[in-house]
């Protein structure tokens, strides 16, 4: 990113202009101080397997900023984003994030990593003490545990635990209909992966007790080769598959998957396949896998979710993705919260935020908020449906209840401690 610098009034010539008598320089100076850029950090993943879902966050977050400086910026200041590429490596992750703050001048910092890498992030925000969202990490631990809360980090991604109350409720209504009692799953081996199987599994055996986990696969995250991993599942002969892939894992795995003519043999949940970014790469993409939504346009079905999509498909020649709206979520929320504080100072930001609601094309009402005691967002639109492989993709959603949601949520919690 190029940047120039302007030069500024030295300390002496200030102080020799005060001196004369020129007061009247204070003010106008004061005025251009709170008034200068104001620089957010966004390290990401631009680079690797993934990269299209860290293009479409860095296109979100530019889409809002846009509208956010038009209106005339952050409390007044402009916002100048400062986006640089993790690869996909926690360490990487968290060296980006330090320098960003600590060499950049970045005030704010957007965590558009991955579970992998958020954690790390999440670390350089508790010692640097800089505001930091976290737009992308859906591992329900990074705010749900008290030992990850700080006062100044927060989340816009969707929570695992959110997404599985819902999953299992909808996947165990299918399972008690069709008599699917041998289930395998099939999840990337790190924290996302293993966490939300493990509450996707937790509530699918809530609400049909008679299911059995017979198989588990833990691939390695962007692992290149799938063909043992299908293979035993297919050995295994479940009745059905949970999978929590997401991404260019996904795809590459279903189109390995194909091979084996895999879907056809068993009913497939796969709780990302609902994202653009899945929907349009698959080569053949099978028809009947259920997902959770992640981003279609259709659902939340309401004018402002589609007419958000379209802006978007109109700027960038491509649809959103489930990263692209909760990034874009980041800014519409940072941007009340400052006009709520009058400022766009990072820890009034952060006491602005705490159970800030603010109408939103993504909600399940038209709204979302951020919940005040675990900073992480609630409201959003949230359902499953199944696929079919043109557009509209996902033609009918079961949209999720977040009352069911609150309460499972609050004895999930109480079960691991956190509260």
């Amino acid at each position: 990113m190029t940047r120039t610098r302007t030069p500024g009034i030295s300390r002496r010539s200030t102080l020799a202009l005060m001196g004369a008598g020129a007061m009247s320089v204070a003010a106008p100076w004061v005025a251009r101080a709170q008034a200068k850029t104001i620089k957010i950090g966004m390290p990401t993943i631009l680079s690797g397997r993934v990269a299209q879902l860290g293009t479409s966050s860095r296109n979100a977050v530019m889409l809002e900023v846009e509208k956010v400086n038009v209106a005339g910026g952050l409390a007044g200041r402009q916002i100048e984003m400062v986006i640089r590429d993790s690869k996909g490596q926690p360490q990487e992750a968290a060296r980006v994030a330090r320098e960003l703050v600590n060499t950049d001048g970045c005030e704010l910092l957007i965590d558009a990593e991955a579970s992998s890498g958020a954690f790390a992030v999440h670390e350089v925000a508790r010692d640097l003490g800089v505001f930091c969202i976290h737009t992308n990490s859906e591992t329900s631990s990074l705010t749900a545990d008290p030992k990850q809360h700080i006062p100044n980090a927060f989340r816009t991604a969707r929570q695992g635990v959110h997404d599985s109350i819902i999953g299992g409720s909808y996947a165990a209504a299918i399972a008690k209909t069709k008599g699917l009692k041998k289930w395998a799953t099939c999840s990337p081996d790190y924290a996302y992966g293993r966490d939300t199987t493990a509450e996707f599994t937790l509530y699918l055996k809530r609400f049909a007790p008679e299911v059995e986990i017979i198989s588990e696969s833990w691939p390695k995250l962007f692992q290149p080769d799938y063909t043992e991993v299908v293979t035993k599942i297919l050995q295994a002969k479940p009745q059905a598959l949970y999978s929590c892939l997401w991404g260019g894992d996904l795809t590459s795995y279903i189109d390995q998957a194909n091979i084996y003519a895999m879907f056809g043999q068993m009913e497939v949940f796969a709780v990302n396949m609902a994202d653009y970014t899945a929907l349009t790469v698959v080569k053949n993409l099978p028809k009947g896998i259920h997902s959770g939504n992640r981003y279609i346009k259709t659902f939340p079905t309401t004018p402002e979710n589609a007419a958000w999509g379209d802006a978007y498909k109109a700027k960038y020649n491509e649809y959103p993705t489930n990263w692209s709206w909760e990034n874009a979520t980041a800014i519409m929320l940072m941007a009340e919260a400052a006009k709520k504080a009058n400022s766009a100072d990072g820890k009034k930001i952060a006491e602005a935020l705490k159970g800030l609601t603010i109408k939103c094309p993504f909600g399940a009402d038209g709204t979302v908020t951020m919940r005040g005691d675990d900073h992480t967002l609630v409201g959003y639109a949230i359902g499953w449906g199944t696929t079919i492989p043109q557009e509209p993709y996902v033609p009918e959603v079961k949209a999720g209840d977040w009352k069911t949601i609150f309460e499972l949520e609050a004895e999930w919690k109480k079960s691991k401690g956190y509260t």
